[in-house]
């Protein structure tokens, strides 16, 4: 997916990408890196800006679910993320973190679909 034109990247100190900003009315809504709202109405600026900061990316490391369209679950973990699509792995008893284990991979749209959550 193309980012809008009017999402505003922000970047933590140290210049990673954390998430973007939104012009929303007569405020702001910030965007986590997986395109998901992290307030549920505008604030101001320095609010979505610090939102952001606490989020950051830490979160991409815990183990998620993912719904398929027949309703099953399954563990997973985010192994990227950008606007060009989120790429999730199979992560039953932890194998997404052996290495060469060849985890089955999912590829999602950007922004997040509502049937991958936090676990």
């Amino acid at each position: 997916m193309a980012l809008p034109e009017d999402w505003i990247e922000h970047r933590r100190e140290d210049g990673e990408p954390v998430g973007w900003i939104v012009p929303d009315g007569g405020g702001f809504r910030p965007m986590d890196i997986l395109g998901r709202p992290l307030s549920e109405e505008p604030i101001e600026w320095l609010d979505a800006e610090e939102r952001l900061d606490a989020r950051g990316l830490g979160f991409l490391a815990d183990r998620h679910r993912l719904r398929s369209a027949d309703g099953t679950e399954r563990p997973v973990r985010i192994s990227q993320a950008s606007p060009d699509g989120i790429v999730v792995v199979a992560d039953e008893f932890g194998a997404a973190s052996a290495v060469g284990a060849g985890a089955e991979e999912f590829h999602l749209p950007f922004p997040a679909p509502e049937g991958l959550r936090t676990a």
